[in-house]
């Protein structure tokens, strides 16, 4: 059995790693700094990573108070709740975009009445973060969730016994305690708001984000056009990526 379930692994293993190794192999190192110092690249990876980090930092705000309360508090319509918390995950990018823009476009409840402030969220900077947001942020609300489900309740009832307010409770014990998960699920959402594409593209194809850059330029001139492009973007995240997963491990090491 173990044989087989290796074997297994093995096929899965390379189905995930060759076609991001085989991209990098089959880019030319010239090809790779021409992609690299063009303004354009260097714009749309800037921009991908700038409103992917703006939106992480929202799910946080917003999404850790509502993964507190599924964690830990019981309340009519909780699984209605959790579900619907699902859905972004679950649609066909398009069909999200196609949501955010009936609510936030120019005609919509939300676009309209933040339009009249001069707020646009079509082809605008603002339209590229609530996509981001819209598809990334339940990764983070799951993944925090089931932290806070594992930690122990006798620790907030002990600290509200010693005098501690419900919220220094949480913020001075509870909180801490998820910090490595809080990490994970916000490289989660940053991972998966940077790779937002369909909603993206709907929403706000102007400015142009890296995965709208990419398939832009792969209509226009093939795909020998867009591999530079993907290496330079697979390259900057895989250094991002072993930069987190660093600070990560020595903060677990450290404690």
């Amino acid at each position: 059995m173990l044989i087989s379930f290796m074997t297994l692994g093995l096929i899965i293993f390379l189905f995930l790693f060759l076609p991001v190794v085989n991209v990098l192999l089959v880019t030319s190192p010239h090809a790779f700094i021409d992609a690299l110092l063009d303004y354009e690249v260097q714009y749309s990876i800037f921009l991908s990573f700038y409103t992917a980090a703006i939106a992480t930092l929202l799910a946080f705000i917003f999404g850790t108070p509502l993964a507190y309360i599924l964690a830990r508090k019981d309340f009519p319509l909780k699984r209605i709740v959790d579900s619907i918390i699902d859905i972004p995950i679950l649609l066909p990018h398009t069909v999200a975009g196609i949501a955010l823009l009936t609510l936030f476009g120019e005609s919509g409840p939300i676009g309209a009445i933040l339009s009249s402030y001069g707020i646009h969220f079509i082809d605008t900077i603002f339209g590229i973060i609530v996509a981001q947001m819209f598809v990334s942020a339940p990764f983070y609300i799951k993944t925090v969730r089931e932290s806070f489900q594992e930690i122990d309740p006798r620790y907030h009832h002990v600290a509200r016994t010693l005098g501690a307010k419900p919220s220094k409770a949480f913020l001075y014990i509870e909180l801490p305690m998820a910090t490595h998960s809080i990490i994970t699920g916000c490289i989660l959402s940053w991972a998966r708001a940077i790779s937002e594409f369909g909603a993206v593209i709907i929403l706000a194809y102007y400015p142009t984000t890296a995965p709208v850059l990419i398939y832009k330029r792969f209509i226009l001139f093939g795909l020998s056009a867009v591999i530079p492009i993907t290496s330079v973007l697979i390259v900057i995240t895989l250094i991002i990526f072993a930069i987190v997963k660093y600070i990560q491990l020595k903060g677990t090491k450290e404690e």
